[in-house]
Parts: C-alpha cells; structure tokens; sequence
C-alpha cells in the first residue's frame, strides 16, 4: 500500500484567478527544486468554495519523462513556457 500524500492548502488574500495563478507560477519558479512539491497538480480555489478547483497547469506527459508546464487550458502544442 501506498501512503498517503499530503496538500497544503495556503490560503492568499488575493482576490482574482488570474492573480492567485501568477501566484503560483511565482512560488513554481523560486521553489521548483523542492522534490517534495508537485507543482504540476496545482489548483486554485475560492475561499468558500474549496470543492470547486481550478487546474493551474496543463501538466500533460511529454517525451523523455517530462510534463507540459503551460497554463491549463493552453493553445497550440504542449511543451514549456517559450517552447510551445
């Protein structure tokens, strides 16, 4: 059996998706090297509305193990910020 991960829900005093998305993206690129965090299965939610998430990154698999790092919902083909 596999044990269990951990979410550490940290609650923000932003006010918009958009902001709390670049928020996230902030905190991607300045703790990426953190092993322990698994920043592709980010997602945001209102604060009183904790059901209903919204997905930060597409986060699909690409070749050679690694993931697509675009927004959710990005145009044109997976790949990394300046890539696709």
């Amino acid at each position: 059996m596999t044990a269990p991960r951990w979410i550490i829900h940290l609650p923000t005093t932003l006010t918009s998706l958009a902001a709390a998305a670049d928020l996230a993206a902030a905190l991607r690129d300045s703790l990426g090297h953190v092993a322990a965090l698994d920043f592709g299965e980010t997602t945001l939610s209102e604060e009183d509305r904790q059901h209903l998430r919204h997905r930060v990154w597409c986060d699909a698999r690409l070749d050679g193990g690694r993931r697509c790092r675009l927004r959710d919902g990005h145009p044109g083909t997976c790949g990394t910020p300046g890539e696709g």
